[in-house]
């Protein structure tokens, strides 16, 4: 049985199908209609819930959720806040923000639009709130009505004015501490659902538990965050017999500092490890600022990202350039292995039989290293990479001593560029050698055509990548910047 706060009261569900989504249960089981069906891909937003999670302190945090991609049984021991906790009054100031400033037209995609900005209002940590913060709070939310300036105009009015809630609705209240005395008496112990058809999802809290798991079901699914998997049920319609939850195991959640390595568990979201992350290497700012949306940032796992092994996926490249570690676990123990070994085909992986995906080690910079991440798409938000090239640089005195280069989009895994390091290394970092090493990455990959681009446009884009790299280095000379426009 799974237990958690539904709008203030306490839910229990002792059976349900593992595949069962939260949007799908909200609004076939509680009739919660409230929350809406767009695209159930986790792209527009209209499915928009918030769950908050007791942190050590007692208070709550909230996250801005995909409701179409979650599953059911992620919610134990979570609170879950749908539209319809703000019937009462007073309103919101969200909502109030929303009727005076005309946000919202035929309505459809406005309950998202809500949730999204009063997580956010639930979050700050005083009333200023910058209008990149609301812009990123909205960035997976899709109006096709509105434009969006009204919609930006509401969540800069709701951000500064406070909200005392009627006291019969706890869940609106949305205060830091409000859930946790509710949620602290959900039980902790090891989950396992078996559904009338057969279908089984287990969420053990361990690390020792998780392992026998694997060691007796090595066939099961592991599920994280599912902002991927999940696109297998609601996509591709189909049935997952067996999922294995890795959200509730400790040894695979945090980011923390070791040494000269920052370990970050295969569980931990891209929200909980990116300011860390970030303060060692920056350039993972601007990029992870573009996986997803906040909605799937605040699911999406290191970890998924990296064992679903897409050959367009964000973190795998700058994780190769820095020449990161990878602790696989399982029945039998520990390995280690860098993660360019990772990879052995599309969708094709180093993990043995009930293996999975336990930590990564990330170098801390050393001296004279800096870190470029360039991601090419079609959309700037809330899009999948055609191209994503990734270049870790030591440069001293003006040569570049070493260097490691990798893509994404180019080949049928992330790959690093071989021979055009061989080109660059040893060389004076300047115009010159840079196109000379541009003209040999046609030599490292043969990229396909698809959807998202060209070869011949991949490959041209890989090389303005390595360019951009260079017209962006802090030792280039100003003047020679408007040598030639490279735009």
């Amino acid at each position: 049985m799974i237990e958690f706060l539904l709008n203030g009261q306490i839910e229990k569900v002792d059976q349900f199908d593992p595949n069962l989504s939260i949007l799908e249960w909200l609004r076939t089981k509680m009739r919660l209609t409230g929350t809406k069906e767009g695209c159930a891909s986790g792209d527009c937003g209209a499915c928009t819930i918030i769950t908050g999670t007791a942190d050590q302190d007692g208070n709550t945090h909230y996250d801005a959720i995909n409701s179409c991609i979650t599953l059911l049984g992620s919610l134990h021991g979570k609170e879950l806040i749908t539209v319809e906790a703000f019937q009462q009054k007073p309103r919101h100031p969200v909502q109030q923000g929303m009727m005076e400033k005309h946000g919202a037209q035929c309505g459809f995609c406005t309950p998202g639009i809500v949730m999204s900005l009063t997580a956010l209002h639930a979050n700050r940590k005083n009333s200023t709130v910058s209008r990149h913060q609301i812009l990123e709070a909205l960035s997976g939310n899709l109006c096709r009505c509105t434009g969006y300036r009204p919609i930006i105009e509401a969540g800069q009015d709701a951000m500064v004015k406070e909200w005392t809630p009627d006291t019969e609705h706890p869940a609106a209240g949305m205060a830091p501490g409000s859930s946790e005395s509710a949620l602290s008496r959900i039980h902790q112990n090891n989950i396992t659902i078996e559904a009338a058809g057969g279908s089984r999802y287990d969420a053990p809290v361990c690390l020792d538990d998780l392992r026998s798991l694997r060691r007796a079901y090595p066939d099961s699914r592991l599920v994280a965050g599912s902002t991927d998997l999940a696109l297998e049920i609601t996509q591709q319609l189909s049935s997952l017999d067996h999922l294995v939850s890795v959200e509730r195991v400790p040894e695979m959640k945090g980011c923390a500092l070791e040494g000269d390595e920052l370990v970050i568990g295969a569980a931990t979201t891209y929200q909980a490890f990116r300011e860390t992350l970030c303060e060692l290497w920056p350039a993972f700012d601007a990029m992870l600022e573009r996986l997803g949306s906040l909605q799937i940032r605040n699911r999406g796992t290191l970890g998924g990202n990296i064992a679903n092994a897409s050959p367009i996926g964000d973190m795998p490249p700058p994780l190769i350039a820095l020449n990161t570690i990878l602790v696989l676990d399982g029945p039998d123990g520990q390995r280690s292995m860098p993660i360019e070994d990772f990879f052995l085909g599309y969708k094709e992986t180093a993990l043995k039989s009930g293996e999975f995906l336990h930590s990564v080690r990330i170098p801390a910079p050393k001296t004279n290293e800096t870190l470029h991440i360039y991601k090419i798409s079609k959309r700037l938000d809330d899009d999948i990479s055609a191209v994503l090239g990734a270049f870790r640089l030591t440069i001293t005195d003006g040569v570049i001593s070493d260097c490691r280069l990798a893509f994404g989009g180019m080949a049928a895994t992330p790959a690093r560029a071989l021979q055009t390091e061989n080109a660059l290394k040893g060389q004076l970092w300047n115009e010159n050698n840079v196109a000379a090493a541009i003209n040999v990455l046609g030599s490292d990959f043969s990229p396909l055509s698809d959807v998202r681009a060209s070869a011949s446009y991949r490959l041209q884009v890989a090389g303005n990548l390595l360019r951009r790299a260079w017209l962006s280095s802090d030792s280039l000379p100003r003047e020679q910047l408007t040598v030639t426009d490279y735009a």
